[in-house]
């Protein structure tokens, strides 16, 4: 056993005596070749070499974002003291400084110190995002043969700055970038794997002659995206609003113009969305600021570190807001700051839910057409209200006096809520659930931008819903949707019966412009036919240019009106929660021609500032917004003027002829009813009417009836089942000579 151990050992032993006899030949004959090709092997030094993230571009190809090339001034200690202290000639320390305090501005002790802390570091920022102008003095030092000789351990390394060339314009839609190029909000957030690239590395390295060598992997840049948004059309959008806000802003009672202002301009052939503002706008080149982009005043942010219920105090916060950050213990600043930018980078018009009022009335009517329930020639009996649950106060209509029998096109015209509440007792509650399923109503559009709220939860279902819900749900109280949802479903009512999906992109471009994908529409579903299409828009087309009936009952939407085109559309009054505060939400929604659709405009304005909330259940203000931006936006987009002045707007038209200057009509505010455009009636007399549905002798309201109705609001005090309960705020009184001016008739 032994001796077969010490021949193993020596097998052993020898073999590793060959080895190294056989290592030290391949040495001596071919070490210079392995050891080439090692040294080959190792990377001596990489540089990132960054993407180019892609543009955001207008449907015309204007600009909306972009990457800047810039400049990190990078210092590296390792080379430039490589010669210091041993060969005179070749030190460039001194050199190289003098060059850098010259050329940028650097303080000298951070430099040296710099210098000598890091002297093992490669790699030491000194300055980011300088321009090519700010580095072209010293580049010129470096190109001096004589100078530049001089000069070591100092490079540029190229990085991206975004920049916004528009600043505020669309900043909702666009969106903004944070470090490393994450997108936030908007089509920078939503598209922001399409926007970005690879980034590239360039490897020095030695090669088999021992010679320095570089190897480049070059970067690929982010593809582009071509928006729907046109810039002239948003231009238009945001100019308007913000001349509203200026008009009207303390006009009647302290305060804002309204509590929230927002616009929608769609293509309803395509879901395209061409505009899209609000009150509240940031400047995308500084998103952060609160102050400078005028959310928030200095004082008041000053002092909500020491009194953060000034938020509240002040219009900032709701008090439940509040309490929920007290009880997280959130009421720091930093929190603070945090909830109040939230608050102003919010799309208010995909992000929060209202109750619309009478905008959807066109989609009752339509589901009620479509299921053969009712027709054009129906018509109903307005007293001015109904009394769905005995003991409940009533449900009033628009004009509390009432419309008298009116057609179904008048149900629209008039926007009698009384005959919409007839209409969805004839549908029932299957149908009536049935059609706002058909139109999405509270569901989510899916439009490609982040935030889409989903108002599911406030929308009635059979097991919720009774004869109060089916009745406020007729004329849009009682739930909730955005303003997006509303625009898609009606875009679908008046263009044909189409529901096209919304969306801001339409086309994905590679680097060098090359089309990687075009965004066609999608049609999501058929709402109603082409016939009940074509009578909505013939009913909402008398609803701007209609003559009152033989009632005297005047159509709504004659404010909005631009001379010379056809148009529709739908004015909308809701009576908001809590119904004891008597605050209102107005808004219009109207589309061009008014035979073939090419546009729909939806304006809302939330608790505009007026008098009392009798004129702030006016829809002339939303009315004022649209026309200001129809009158502009149509002869841009090619919608010509085709129809007869009316007679009621030569005098309009010839005072503007006469000034030259922008139109004026409207800027008086105010108005009476839900919707706030019918001249004042004298009461009817009293009597009877026969209801032609049921036969029923209808007494029609006394004057006194009227003036009670008035107390109690449109919805008698009628809270929705589906919202929390809400106290009412303190209404604010106007100052003595303030907002005396009569309303608008």
């Amino acid at each position: 056993m032994k001796g077969k151990l010490a021949l193993l050992f020596t097998i052993i032993v020898l073999a590793l005596i060959g080895v190294n006899i056989r290592l030290a030949y391949i040495n001596k004959t071919n070490g210079e070749k392995y050891t080439k090709k090692v040294l080959a092997q190792q990377d001596t030094a990489s540089t990132l070499l960054p993407y180019r993230r892609g543009d955001i571009l207008d449907r015309n190809g204007t600009i909306l974002a972009t990457s800047e090339k810039v400049y990190n001034l990078i210092l590296d200690p390792k080379v430039l003291l490589q010669n210091q202290d041993k060969d005179e000639k070749k030190d460039c320390v001194e050199p190289t400084i003098r060059a850098l305090l010259e050329c940028f501005e650097l303080n000298e002790e951070e430099l040296r110190t710099a210098l000598s802390e890091k002297k093992d570091s490669s790699y030491v920022p000194l300055l980011r995002q300088l321009t090519k102008e700010q580095t072209a003095a010293f580049r010129e030092i470096l190109e001096d043969e004589k100078r530049g000789a001089k000069i070591k351990g100092v490079w540029f390394e190229d990085s991206y700055i975004r920049r916004y060339p528009n600043d505020t314009l669309a900043c909702h839609v666009v969106g903004y970038t944070v470090t490393g190029n994450q997108g936030q909000t908007g089509i920078e957030e939503e598209y922001s794997d399409i926007l970005n690239g690879t980034n590239g590395r360039s490897y020095n390295y030695l090669n088999e002659d021992l010679e320095q060598s570089k190897s480049v992997k070059a970067p690929t840049d982010g593809n582009s995206v071509v928006s729907t948004i046109d810039v002239t059309l948003q231009g238009i959008v945001e100019k308007y609003i913000d001349k509203f806000i200026e008009d009207y802003t303390n006009k009647y009672v302290e305060g804002p113009a309204a509590k929230n202002i927002g616009v929608i301009m769609m293509d309803p052939q395509s879901g395209e969305v061409l505009a899209m503002a609000g009150d509240v706008d940031f400047n995308l080149n500084d998103p952060h600021d609160l102050v400078g982009n005028g959310y928030i005043p200095q004082d008041v942010y000053d002092a909500m570190e020491g009194n953060p219920h000034i938020l509240v105090d002040k219009g900032y916060m709701l008090e439940r807001e509040y309490t929920q950050l007290e009880t997280n213990g959130k009421l720091d600043k930093e929190n603070l700051e945090l909830f109040l930018q939230n608050q102003m980078w919010r799309n208010y018009c995909i992000s929060d839910g209202f109750e619309p009022g009478s905008t959807v009335k066109p989609l009752t009517v339509a589901g009620a057409l479509e299921a053969g329930i009712i027709s054009d020639s129906t018509t109903f009996l307005c007293d001015g209200g109904q009394v769905i649950v005995e003991g409940q106060k009533p449900i009033t209509c628009a004009k509390k006096s009432g419309h008298g029998i009116i057609s179904l096109e008048g149900s629209l015209m008039f926007s009698c809520n009384d005959a919409l509440m007839q209409i969805g007792a004839m549908e029932g509650y299957d149908t009536f659930l049935k059609y706002q399923q058909i139109f999405n109503i509270g569901l989510k559009t899916n439009i490609d931008l982040p935030g889409e709220t989903n108002n599911a939860s406030t929308v009635f279902s059979k097991e919720n819903m009774g004869p109060t819900e089916l009745a406020t749900s007729s004329f849009g109280q009682g739930y909730n949707m955005t303003m997006i949802q509303e625009a898609a479903a009606f875009s679908s009512v008046i263009n044909g019966g189409y529901y096209y999906k919304p969306h801001v992109v339409k086309k994905i471009l590679d680097s060098n412009g090359g089309t990687v994908e075009n965004i066609n529409p999608v049609l999501v579903k058929q709402t109603v036919s082409a016939k009940t299409s074509a009578l909505i828009r013939q009913y909402l087309y008398h609803t701007m240019y209609g003559t009152a009936d033989g009632n005297g009952n005047n159509p709504t939407g004659r404010k909005a009106r631009v001379a010379g085109y056809t148009m529709g559309g739908k004015t909308g009054t809701a009576e908001k929660i809590p119904r004891s505060a008597r605050k209102y939400l107005v808004s219009f929604i109207g589309f061009a021609p008014a035979d073939n659709p090419q546009v729909v405009c939806y304006v809302v304005v939330d608790e505009p500032n007026a008098v009392d909330h009798i004129t702030q259940a006016s829809s002339v203000y939303a009315q004022e917004i649209f026309k200001n931006i129809m009158k502009e936006a149509m002869p841009y987009m090619n919608i010509y003027a085709t129809e007869e002045i009316p007679e009621d707007m030569r005098e309009e038209v010839e005072a503007e002829n006469a000034a030259k200057a922008e139109q004026e009509d409207g800027q008086e505010g105010g108005g009476t009813g839900e919707e706030g455009e019918e001249p004042e009636e004298d009461t009817l007399p009293e009597g009877y009417l026969t209801d032609p549905n049921t036969g029923e002798q209808v007494k029609m309201p006394t004057e006194e009836e009227v003036q009670s109705r008035e107390e109690d609001g449109i919805l008698g005090g009628i809270e929705s089942p589906l919202f929390p309960k809400e106290e009412p705020e303190e209404p604010e009184e106007p100052e003595e000579g303030e907002g005396q001016e009569d309303p608008e008739e």
